[in-house]
């Protein structure tokens, strides 16, 4: 049991405003494994004030001693690695093997690549007669989801501080045990007072006391797109700045040309990362109408490797979702699914055999999705591919095009050429051609209802700074 009962305030573990305490649950095993604050408004406005009084010293400190902060931040995670990795893998269930690689792997190399651009980025510049100063933005309320807890926390935290704004921290509740350990890293780093604050609770109570709190500047968020609706709607109150990072309903095209096996098999596998509780997951497949068969026995092949299981077991390949709640939701679109005519090829909603506790889900394919329908449309957040077929390229185009979101997408194609001029026509934040990776240094995040702004690299650092001109006379011309 991992009992927290303090928060993380001005440099300080100090005892919250109230007493009541959230449960953490293990996902595999319905177990209660960990205890935190529920944190108040008062515990809110207490370290947003920390927060105001640190603010003025940390935004004149030299970029290259933040750059050190961060360093050590960066070194005290990977001390920690493992730790992370366990501790992440039971509040919300990804398999262990992945945890290692990506739930702790990458918000570490985060702070390393922060601390790196804080001591290299340029800050100002000239432009005919004006300095152009790049100054941080303030108060930062950083609001973090469960899916990749430590992963958005660093995305965040480590580009807001990189920049010189200081931080309140209030990730999500069904995952906070991980943010416990980098505020104990960042204590022991010796940050300055106030810099980083830690105030866990649920989002209506701690979440929207911080976004409509006048003292805050900025407000990052990552979450569903109906909370990125509300975050805007109180933050526009008092005019601060607010980046997004919503859902998705990215769709992968295969093109006829493309190398099918390779193409279908990477979509499922991109689908069904972290139980699909990604919001960049591929989950719509669009093909070719005449070519619509040998995709569906592909992904059907891909999705009968998947192993259900505790995700402590090496041999489990497809962990829990992370709630009883994201169960449930996920559970009711596979029967909307079936329900609004789409043909099931793999899976279903039935709970899995052997498995009577647990949040798990079976991996489900359904195919000839219409592209108007619930599942085609909105964001499932569960290990469920819908096929789709199309006509022709603009056909395809149109369809990966025909949703309220625009965060992700893929384009498999045997001539590159082709494949980048179908990325190009996406209207999407990011898009794979045949296989390429994830890229911390790219900039992360989305178009229409995915959100705006942008994470991660030095596209993430200046989210959090403004632009200052200095206007000096001309000097007269002899």
């Amino acid at each position: 049991m991992d009992q927290r009962d303090k928060l993380y305030i001005d440099g300080r573990w100090v005892t919250p405003a109230g007493k009541a305490l959230i449960d953490v649950i293990n996902p595999a095993t319905e177990e209660v494994i960990g205890r935190i604050p529920e944190g108040t408004a008062d515990d809110a406005r207490a370290a947003v004030a920390a927060a105001r009084r640190a603010f003025d010293a940390w935004a004149a400190t030299p970029p290259a001693e933040r750059a050190g902060y961060l360093q050590k931040i960066h070194d005290g995670l990977k001390a920690r690695a493992d730790e992370i990795a366990h501790t992440i893998t039971g509040e919300m269930g990804m398999p262990l093997k992945l945890s290692q690689r990506i739930q702790a792997g990458s918000p570490i190399a985060t702070f390393g690549m922060y601390a790196r651009l804080a001591a290299e980025f340029p800050f100002e510049e000239r432009v005919g007669h004006s300095l152009v100063v790049r100054e941080p933005a303030g108060v930062v309320a950083a609001i973090t989801p469960w899916n990749y807890p430590l992963h958005q926390i660093a995305a965040k935290v480590a580009a807001a501080l990189a920049a010189g704004c200081t931080v309140v921290l209030k990730p999500s509740e069904v995952a906070p045990l991980n943010a416990f350990i980098l505020a104990e890293v960042i204590d022991a780093a010796g940050l300055p007072a106030g810099v980083f604050n830690l105030v866990t609770g649920y989002g209506p109570v701690v979440g929207e006391a911080l976004v409509a709190h006048p003292e805050v500047d900025m407000v990052s968020f990552t979450g569903s797109t109906r909370a990125g609706k509300r975050v805007s709607e109180l933050a526009a109150q008092t005019v601060k700045r607010v980046a997004l990072e919503l859902g998705g309903k990215s769709a992968s095209v295969i093109l006829d040309d493309a190398d099918f096996a390779t193409a279908v098999k990477s979509t499922v596998s991109n689908c069904y990362l972290n139980s699909g509780q990604t919001c960049t997951a591929h989950t719509r497949l669009l093909v070719p109408a005449a070519r619509y068969e040998e995709a569906a026995r592909l992904a059907v092949e891909a999705a009968r490797a998947y192993r259900l299981g505790d995700p402590f077991d090496a041999a489990t390949t497809l962990g829990p979702l992370a709630s009883d709640m994201q169960r449930s939701r996920v559970r009711d679109y596979i029967r909307t699914g079936f329900q609004e005519g789409a043909e099931l090829l793999w899976g279903g909603a039935e709970a899995p055999e052997g498995l009577a506790k647990g949040y798990y889900v079976r991996p489900t394919v359904f195919g000839r999705v219409r592209p108007d329908s619930t599942i085609a449309q909105e964001e499932i957040f569960g290990p469920v591919l819908s096929i789709l077929t199309y006509q022709d390229e603009d056909d395809a185009v149109r369809l990966a095009n025909d949703t309220i979101y625009g965060l992700a997408g893929a384009v498999w194609s045997g001539s590159e050429e082709r494949a980048l001029r179908v990325a190009r026509r996406l209207r999407t934040g990011q898009v794979d051609i045949n296989g390429g990776v994830f890229n911390l240094h790219a900039p992360f995040g989305g178009y229409k209802q995915s959100g705006n702004g942008r994470e991660l690299g030095r596209y993430g650092l200046e989210e959090f700074l403004e632009y200052k001109s200095l206007q000096f006379k001309p000097a007269k011309s002899s």
